[in-house]
């Protein structure tokens, strides 16, 4: 059954057109009235839909029964990260999602290749944001990771724990100088239910500086263990250890 994400608030009973993109899908899909489809808003669980009527650029759906069901992880964990090049900032915030990431603060870094700005910057966020939003209808979550706006890590580590977040969270750098402890010990000290937020640099790490920087600001240096990873599977592995 087709599961989309719909902006538009949901309540039992309701007869709504979809928001363009998501009837945009269910056109491709060539859905027709009677076919039925799954909704969610990210307010919480998901919604059973009937399609009613098609139409050239118009799809009327009627919202049916609500399912109560979260598919989170157990603890909020935040990703900051130094961008990496090309496409693999796209495949890591897919893949994010799929593991269970609450939010990804998008960084400019030292050792960082991918320069953003202005409208730019803006389009890219975007264009994340709808990435995570793809990830969640394949996945089955029914809450959007929040992508926030691209900035520079100097200025994020003046005030790095996001807006709104329900507790103070544990703080760690993946880093690669010298005094770091093993991710896996750290986290066994932590509240199961206590947020985390990783900081991790694009490719070759975080600049010495940068480093330092994070540690001033309270971030307790981990490692992953010997190998050296590139920096979206760094990322990734990180995620995976505090949210699985």
């Amino acid at each position: 059954m087709p599961r989309l994400y719909c902006a538009t608030p949901l309540n039992a009973g309701a007869e709504i057109d979809l928001p363009e993109g998501a009837a945009r899908h269910v056109q491709v899909l060539r859905l027709q009235p009677g076919d039925s489809l799954t909704l969610f808003d990210g307010q919480g669980g998901q919604w059973q839909a009937t399609v009613l009527a098609m139409g050239r650029s118009r799809v009327q759906v009627r919202v049916d029964a609500h399912e109560a069901q979260e598919r989170e992880a157990a603890r909020p964990v935040w990703l900051a990260v130094g961008m990496p090049a090309n496409e693999r900032m796209d495949w890591l915030v897919e893949k994010a999602t799929e593991i269970g990431v609450a939010g990804i603060v998008p960084l400019h870094t030292a050792h960082g290749v991918l320069r953003l700005q202005g409208e730019r910057a803006q389009k890219k966020q975007a264009h994340w944001q709808a990435v995570a939003q793809a990830a969640c209808e394949q996945c089955g979550r029914n809450r959007l990771p929040e992508v926030l706006p691209v900035q520079d890590i100097a200025r994020w580590l003046a005030a790095p724990v996001p807006a709104g977040m329900a507790a103070e969270p544990l703080t760690c750098v993946l880093s690669l100088a010298d005094g770091t402890r093993p991710l896996a010990e750290v986290l066994a000290g932590v509240a199961p239910g206590r947020p985390v937020l990783f900081l991790s640099g694009a490719e070759g790490g975080l600049a010495p500086a940068e480093d330092a920087q994070a540690r001033a600001a309270g971030f307790v240096p981990v490692t992953l263990g010997p190998r050296i990873l590139r920096a979206e599977t760094a990322a990734l592995a990180a995620l995976t250890l505090a949210a699985l």
